[in-house]
Formats: structure tokens, C-alpha cells, sequence
């Protein structure tokens, strides 16, 4: 499974973390195709109304979070508060 959260750290607070899990039992779990994503219900809060996209552009080229909870990010836009 995908799993997305959110991590302490980064120059404004938290970051996005991506990796490939065993989902644990109160991991909110949902199926996107064939892909099963889980998300811990820390992170789940944070993210909600979060749509996650991916760019291959120029100068960019990765997933891209746009979280409606963000109240401000940092320069890099790595993390955010």
C-alpha cells in the first residue's frame, strides 16, 4: 500500500511523506484503481479536502499537495503550517 502522511519538520513545521507500507488497524484505508492508499488518523486529519497531483514539467518534476489546511508554507515549499 501507499502510504501518505505528515511528518514534524521541514523550515515551517511539517512535511509530506510517501512510502510503500503494510497498513496498520486504524489506518483509514481506501482504494484509488488497483492502488491501496492508508493514512494514520493523525495524518488523515491534516490532509483532508488534500488533493495530491503529479507534475512533470521544466523545472519541477513530483507529487504536488494542494492542502486546503495549509495556512502558510516555506519558501522551498517542502513543508508548511
Amino acid at each position: 500500500m501507499l502510504r501518505v502522511a505528515i511528518v514534524g519538520g521541514g523550515c515551517a513545521g511539517y512535511s509530506y511523506a510517501l512510502d510503500f507500507d503494510d497498513s496498520e488497524e486504524e489506518d483509514m484505508v481506501l482504494k484509488m484503481g488497483e492502488l491501496g492508499v492508508c493514512l494514520d488518523p493523525h495524518s488523515a486529519q491534516l490532509l483532508k479536502g488534500t488533493i495530491i497531483d503529479y507534475v512533470d514539467g521544466t523545472f519541477k518534476k513530483g507529487f504536488v499537495f494542494n492542502n486546503p489546511n495549509a495556512s502558510r508554507t516555506c519558501g522551498c515549499g517542502n513543508s508548511w503550517a
